[in-house]
């Protein structure tokens, strides 16, 4: 049976973005992204929670990302979870849950046409599989 493993985020970015050069010299950034949830409790309240969501861009999109995203920007993201095992500096371990970017989507108008004309759109032409190898990641974060 086929399984799938596909996340799609509207919100905005929470900080400027983090840039890093693996070992490898790969450059990967990551950003995270706020999206808000609504709901009515008990007593038919309306609230509303907050999610922050760790992304990772690799490749084109990482240079993209350097370049484009900001804090309180809108985007849209496309693509997978990973998780990744790190060790703290007690020697414990925990785990990290991020989304690997296969789409980016600059919805903030401005962001848009800045990049010649085009819509915004960016997709990994590289492939997000080919950068799934987070071991040299976890050596530099």
């Amino acid at each position: 049976m086929k399984t799938i493993n596909k996340v799609i985020l509207i919100g905005n970015i929470t900080k400027d973005p983090f840039v890093k050069v693996t070992a490898n010299g790969k450059k990967v950034v990551l950003f995270t992204v706020a999206t808000n949830h609504s709901f009515k409790n008990a007593s038919g309240e309306i609230l509303s929670e907050s999610e922050y969501t760790g992304c990772v861009a690799w490749g084109v999109l990482a240079d993209r990302a350097e370049q484009f995203l900001t804090k309180g920007k809108l985007v849209y993201v496309e693509g997978h979870l990973k998780t990744r095992s790190l060790d703290r500096d007690d020697g414990t371990k925990y785990f990290k849950t991020e989304v690997v970017t296969s789409e980016l989507i600059f919805l903030s108008k401005k962001e848009a046409e800045s990049m010649d004309g085009s819509n915004g759109s960016l997709s990994s032409t590289d492939g997000a599989s080919a950068f799934d190898d987070f071991s040299d990641l976890n050596e530099t974060i």
